[in-house]
């Protein structure tokens, strides 16, 4: 799949979209979600353009990797959740619930999360 250079979160971080920034840097930009499913839901993208996980993985620079899994642990400090506890969600393709075609981590915390995955 090509990326969509009109997604949601390339028009939050060219800035035409505003966020609640948690942090920023040369690899991701962490933001507050705007429907949060917990008390601390962070989101934390890649500036770079990757639709999913598996694009991000086999694409992205050694760099780009390690600062964007930087970033997410860093966010994850400033929003308290550290000692606590809190899930990483990243969601890939439609069978996977993906909602934005650009990679991206949820940070979820600030209380319980509840079960790994939904039982149908």
């Amino acid at each position: 799949m090509a990326y969509d250079d009109n997604n949601v979160f390339a028009k939050i971080l060219r800035g035409e979209i505003p966020s609640k920034k948690v942090l920023e840097d040369a690899h991701a930009l962490a933001f507050h979600d705007i429907h949060p499913a917990r008390p601390v839901h962070i989101l934390v993208i890649p500036k770079g353009k990757y639709t999913d996980f598996t694009e991000f993985a086999t694409r992205a620079t050694p760099a780009e990797q390690t600062g964007f899994w930087s970033a997410v642990a860093e966010a994850a400090k400033k929003a308290g959740v550290v000692e606590t506890g809190y899930r990483l969600v990243a969601n890939t393709g439609a069978n996977g619930g993906q909602e934005v075609p650009h990679f991206h981590v949820h940070i979820l915390g600030g209380g319980r999360v509840g079960p790994m995955v939904a039982r149908d």
